[in-house]
This record gives structure tokens, C-alpha cells and sequence, in this order.
């Protein structure tokens, strides 16, 4: 027994010595990622970091939802100035020039290069990049959730007025909205007047008939941009939206009056609306039983060359002041969303739309686009690239652009109540427009966008 217990002994020291000596298997590099969506989506992207988790064993990255757009962004910036950022952040299209002027970012091609990937940032849809680019064309940051708006129409209300397919122009949609009302369709269209709706109603508008939102080409140019949507076709735009408003053609729906708009047209109650790409899957989910809609380009007035339409959603920033380890991580994690069958992925469980040009194409080649519940999302991606993006239409880059959206909709309610008129309204935004304007360019004086 006695030379039997020897030899495990032995045999257990060399076990051991031979483990000492062995190097030990290296930790995952750590890294955190805030993000501002909540919800459905915030467990969506939890998946989606999970996967990433589990492709590889260099690199963990950490993904906490900071509840919404404004908070990642303020949260953020108390973070970096306590030396505490994460590696990645989102953040929403409204805050680009926040992130631009800041100079606390990590470019993105910058990363990519440094870090041994090859990405080709021609593959991005012009639509898309050109929000997210400075004046010479240059992606600082990754665009990710993204989308734009659309119509979505009642198939069965409007084969009830003999129609087949959604109005093109704004006069025909008048048209529309009166036989509908003709045929005791109480709500012809919703809208909703908030300050979120700035971007289906003025900002997309603006961009499909090639109207500028401020001087200096959208702020593009110069933080001494202005508003001028008062001297705009906006102006006929919000007369007639008045208007159809007076003759009981539109019906204002929101969640403050019981009933958003969405859940309006999922439940029959109201035949049109404008809204994101974004909740296609959403009425698809809660629409009334049996009930046959699908979505289109949204309506420009009769005689326009129709242009792009604006992206919304927010990018990917990679922060300064963090490890080369962190950065390696933070490239390979950029690396993983920018792969296609990662495009497959969120689109499926979320409803936005695929960036680049070959994730759309994967998705074609897998029949995403062939059938319910997903049909009809292609559409986006024609609206987004019905014209290569013109000074204008490429995008918005003004300073504290959610308080102009929240003054737009402070007189879009003025107006809708009687209190101004529609030419009085937008004045009003305007002037207070500047006003905002006038404080961030003060806060950066002597900088200039990149």
C-alpha cells in the first residue's frame, strides 16, 4: 500500500507541476456598451451581444441599456467627464453633432484600420452614411438601428372606394381621405402632432421634396445655420394638414388621448397613418384579424422629383480614453454587427432595416422580403435610395436638434388648436428655433463641424 501511495503521490506532483508550468488560459477582455432602447428591443440587443459572447472567447462585452436615447447620451457625458465611459455607446441621429463637435470619439474608420479589418464603407446605403458623415464623406461612427418612414394603408378600406393601390401625391391622398369619409370611415388618416412626429412630418417631408430645414445646407456647413421651414413648402404642407384636420379627413391620435396612432391603424379604427419602418412588425403583431394593409412610399405633392428620404435611429460611437485591449474588443464586436447574417438578425426581431447594401442583398438571397410577416419592409430601402442624397437630403446636422423637435411640436399643437395660425406657428418655431441654435453655436464658438 505504502508504495502505492507513492506512487499517486508522485504521480499527483507531476499532474501539478506540469499545470504550474502550463501558461493559464487568458481572461476575456472586458468592455461595456450603453444603449439607449428599452423594451422588446433592449432584450433583442442582449441577444445580440450574447451571440457575440459566444463566437468567440478573446473579448466579453457588457451591454447596459441606459432607457432611452436622451439618457445614453446625457449619461454618457457625466461618465466621460468622471473617467468612467463605456468603450461603445448609441446614439440617436439628433445627437451626431453633439458627438462630432466633442471630440471624445474614436473614429470609426480609425478603429477598423488600426485593428486589422477591412471594411468597405462604399457598402453602406448613401441614405444612410451620408446622416452619419462629416462634409468630406468620412463615417465617425457605425449606423445601426435604422429606418425611415412610411404609408400604411387599409387594403380593404380602400377596395371599398374602388381603389387598389396608396396615393402617390398629396392630392390624391385628398382625394382618398374623401371617399373614405364618404364611404363612413370616420378616420381616414392619423397623425400625431408631438415633438417625436417633427421627424415623419417636417423632417422627412422636407427631405422627399428637396426643401432645406435650416440654411448652410441642413447645418452642414456651418453652426451659424438657421432655421427656414417658414419659407418652405412645409408652409402649404402644414395648411393643408390643417385643413384635412377642419374637414374631419385626419384625426389626431396619441397615447395621451387613449389611442396612438399605430394601435389606430392595427385596429381598423383609421385607414392611413405615417410612421417608421419600424413598427411594420408591430401591427403586424396587433392588427385586427383577417384585416389586409401594406405600406408605401410616403406622398409628395404633384409635380415633384421625388429625393431620399431621411434615416432615423442612432450609430455606434467608440469612445476615446480607453485600453488598446478595449479597442481590439470594441473593433471585433463592430466587426460582428456589420456582418450580414447579423443584418438577418436584428431585422428579423426587430423591424428596422438592414444598413449596407450587401446585408440587404443576404437578406434578399435568404427570402426575408418573399412573404408576411416581413413583406413590404423592402420599401424602406427604395425610399432611402430613390436619389442619391443631395446637399439637403442627406441629412440634418444642427445643435440640440430635440429641442427644435420639441418646439415644433409646442406650435404644431398651438396651430392644430387655434391659437395661431399656420404661418404664425411656424414663425414661432422658427424664432425659438434660432434661439436654440444661437446657444449651441455659442457654447462652440471658434469650433467647427468636422
Amino acid at each position: 500500500m505504502s508504495k502505492l501511495k507513492n506512487y499517486i503521490s508522485a504521480a499527483a506532483a507531476g499532474v501539478m507541476s506540469v499545470a504550474l508550468a502550463m501558461p493559464a488560459a487568458a481572461a476575456p477582455v472586458k468592455f461595456d456598451f450603453w444603449f439607449g432602447l428599452s423594451g422588446d428591443l433592449e432584450r433583442v440587443v442582449q441577444t445580440l451581444c450574447k451571440n457575440f459572447n459566444d463566437s468567440q472567447k478573446d473579448y466579453e462585452v457588457s451591454c447596459v441599456s441606459q432607457g432611452n436615447y436622451d439618457a445614453a447620451l446625457q449619461n454618457t457625458i457625466a461618465a466621460f467627464r468622471a473617467g468612467k465611459q463605456p468603450a461603445i455607446v448609441q446614439v440617436y441621429d439628433a445627437g451626431t453633432a453633439t458627438m462630432m463637435l466633442s471630440g471624445a470619439y474614436y473614429p470609426a474608420g480609425k478603429l477598423m484600420s488600426e485593428n486589422g479589418y477591412k471594411i468597405d464603407w462604399n457598402d453602406y446605403f448613401p441614405g444612410i452614411a451620408r446622416y452619419y458623415a462629416t462634409s468630406k464623406g468620412e463615417l465617425l461612427s457605425f449606423p445601426f438601428n435604422s429606418s425611415t418612414a412610411l404609408l400604411y394603408w387599409n387594403k380593404d378600406s380602400f377596395a371599398k372606394i374602388g381603389k387598389t393601390a396608396a396615393p402617390k401625391t398629396w392630392e390624391e391622398a385628398a382625394e382618398d381621405m374623401k371617399a373614405l369619409k364618404s364611404a363612413g370611415y370616420d378616420c381616414p388618416m392619423a397623425i400625431n402632432i408631438s415633438g417625436n412626429e417633427s421627424w415623419q412630418l417636417m423632417e422627412q417631408f422636407s427631405a422627399i421634396h428637396n426643401q432645406p430645414i435650416a440654411t448652410k445646407n441642413n447645418g452642414y456647413d456651418g453652426l451659424d445655420a438657421r432655421l427656414e421651414v417658414n419659407k418652405t413648402k412645409f408652409v402649404k404642407y402644414v395648411t393643408d394638414l390643417k385643413s384635412w384636420y377642419d374637414q374631419g379627413l385626419i384625426k389626431i391620435k396619441s397615447k395621451d388621448l387613449g389611442q396612438d396612432m399605430v394601435q389606430a391603424f392595427a385596429a381598423g379604427d383609421c385607414q392611413m397613418i405615417m410612421t417608421s419602418v419600424g413598427d411594420h412588425g408591430t401591427v403586424g403583431k396587433t392588427q385586427k384579424a383577417g384585416m389586409n394593409w401594406d405600406v408605401a412610399e410616403l406622398p409628395v405633392y404633384a409635380g415633384t422629383e421625388r429625393k431620399n428620404s431621411l434615416v432615423g435611429g442612432a450609430s455606434l460611437w467608440v469612445l476615446s480614453g480607453k485600453s488598446a485591449d478595449e479597442y481590439k474588443g470594441a473593433a471585433a464586436f463592430l466587426n460582428f454587427i456589420h456582418d450580414p447574417k447579423t443584418a438577418l438578425f436584428w431585422s428579423t426581431n426587430t423591424g428596422y432595416i438592414p444598413v449596407t447594401n450587401s446585408g440587404f442583398e443576404f437578406m434578399k438571397s435568404s427570402g426575408f422580403y418573399d412573404k408576411a410577416p416581413y413583406k413590404g419592409r423592402e420599401v424602406a430601402i427604395a425610399s432611402l435610395t430613390a436619389s442619391e442624397p443631395t446637399p439637403i437630403t442627406r441629412g440634418i446636422r444642427l445643435g440640440n436638434f430635440t429641442q427644435i423637435r420639441a418646439e415644433f411640436g409646442n406650435q404644431m399643437q398651438a396651430i392644430f388648436a387655434n391659437k395661431v395660425s399656420v404661418q404664425e406657428g411656424i414663425d414661432n418655431l422658427v424664432k425659438n428655433g434660432d434661439a436654440v441654435l444661437e446657444r449651441f453655436e455659442a457654447t462652440y464658438k471658434g469650433k467647427q463641424l468636422p
